[in-house]
């Protein structure tokens, strides 16, 4: 475990100090003809646990990058996800059990991780006026102005990945196709496989 720690720390030492804009460019593959020959039924192709792995091990590089990049904008108190959790609120005012529904949190993470945000002033919490033990939260300016930064760290990224017209089709076709299984894995969830939408 710890050989793999520091095979990773070893590769964060290598991006530079100045920024994105001083990595190198990221190969791209070669692209097959447009007149490919479809897949055919019978071969076996990208399964989903081939792209539920990918997924996770793009996620855990993401987070490893957004952990660097909020040490830069000198935010230490927070945790990645914790920063996603303030987007997941963004411009709303939302009860605690919204939040969980739209972010699919755990409820006991979803607790502690919003209490961070209170404590660190990025979230304002106030009872709702309705039924005084239901919280409603939202946003602070120290949380505004943090998601503020963080969209334009992210302009750097998206530039890195959707250079032409060509990747930026790739890239909505990506997210369009993650949308598609999050619909068809939570309708197996709810209704069972057979009955999938």
């Amino acid at each position: 475990m710890e050989h793999k720690f520091n095979k990773e720390a070893e590769f964060f030492r290598e991006v530079p100090t100045g920024g994105l804009s001083r990595l190198p460019p990221i190969p791209q593959p070669s692209r097959a003809p447009a007149e490919s020959t479809p897949i055919s039924d019978d071969s076996a192709g990208v399964s989903h646990l081939d792209l539920v792995r990918v997924v996770e091990r793009v996620h855990r590089r993401y987070l490893d990058l957004f952990r660097l990049d909020l040490g830069r904008l000198g935010i230490d108190d927070l945790s990645p996800s914790q920063v996603m959790m303030l987007f997941t609120i963004g411009a709303d005012e939302l009860t605690v059990r919204d939040l969980i529904d739209r972010g699919y949190y755990l409820g006991s993470n979803a607790s502690y991780n919003l209490k961070r945000l209170v404590e660190g002033g990025y979230v304002d919490r106030s009872a709702s006026e309705r039924d005084r033990r239901s919280a409603r939260i939202r946003l602070s300016d120290k949380g505004r102005k943090l998601c503020d930064d963080v969209r334009k760290m992210d302009e750097t990224y998206h530039r890195l990945v959707a250079r032409n017209a060509e990747e930026k089709r790739d890239l909505e076709t990506a997210f369009k196709t993650l949308q598609r299984l999050e619909h068809a894995w939570t309708s197996a969830l709810r209704y069972g496989e057979g009955k999938i939408t």
